[in-house]
């Protein structure tokens, strides 16, 4: 191991923890110099099991043992800032989820072809921008049968520090790309693409002509897109039209709708592989 006590607040080598932000850790000009924190052992060690590399360690002097020494043994000699609790807080700004973060490199997007080739349901996401929600998806996504996730540009990255917590490590479990990098690749070319590689697509949305999500119909199909949208708006009016079912999940009580994360979770059970 190679401990570094934290003495100096500015050094250098702490600001990928302390002061730099989501998107310049993305680092959307030279994405092969990207980074990603990942916080906790639990989500380290998915993503050193999906093979991303670390590049350091931030971890609180009292977790130096169990499960957090497991991970930062199985890394070599890579450096390992250290400090007490409250240090570590006053660095960070917030508390580390079991005392420990990991900067990681970003790897290669694989493309939207290659991770649906073998698939037979998939999940699209449409600007969803809350980290929250996109690691909640991606969570029920992995656990009820998904076999890839497809974002649109404007979606949040599942790679920030909060999508992966949420998602306890799942986002470097199922496969997921963007389908393109450009606010006009999205509903088109997009559902073309899907389409090409024999998708049906189903928009989950609040609309009167639409089917139930227990229609036995969209579980017969071999291939089946769920597309979801944004928090508050939810899909766009085009992308409704172009899909090939508007399916809505049936509610009581007079409650008009569900959290595009809850509404994922549902859509998934319903019509994932694990049913």
């Amino acid at each position: 191991m190679k401990l570094i006590e934290i003495t100096d607040f500015m050094a250098p080598e702490l600001d990928v923890y302390a002061r730099l932000t989501e998107a310049q850790l993305l680092n959307r000009h030279n994405l092969r110099e990207g980074l990603f924190i990942a916080e906790s052992p639990k989500v380290i060690l998915r993503a050193l099991d999906a093979g991303y590399e670390p590049v350091s360690f931030l971890a609180e002097k009292k977790m130096l043992r169990g499960e957090t020494m497991e991970v930062i043994l199985r890394c070599g000699d890579i450096p390992v800032y250290t400090a007490e609790f409250e240090v570590l807080t006053q660095l960070t700004g917030y508390m580390l989820t079991r005392g420990m973060l990991c900067a990681m490199r970003r790897a290669p997007l694989p493309a939207v072809e290659d991770i649906c080739k073998n698939a037979r349901r998939i999940a699209i996401l449409e600007n969803v921008m809350n980290p929250t929600n996109v690691g909640a998806i991606f969570r029920s996504a992995a656990a009820l049968g998904m076999d890839a996730v497809l974002l649109t540009p404007a979606c949040s990255n599942p790679l920030y520090r909060r999508s992966a917590r949420v998602s306890m490590g799942t986002v470097f479990q199922i496969p997921w790309t963007y389908l393109g990098d450009a606010g006009d690749s999205w509903p088109h070319p997009g559902l073309d693409r899907l389409r090409a590689l024999g998708f049906k697509t189903a928009a989950m949305a609040l609309d009167d002509n639409s089917v139930s999500v227990r229609d036995p119909r969209l579980m017969a199909e071999e291939k089946l897109a769920i597309i979801l949208g944004t928090e508050g708006d939810g899909l766009a009016a085009s992308t409704i039209a172009d899909c090939d079912y508007t399916v809505k999940i049936p509610m009581a009580h007079g409650v008009d709708s569900l959290n595009v994360a809850a509404a994922s979770a549902v859509a998934f059970w319903q019509l994932g592989n694990c049913r």
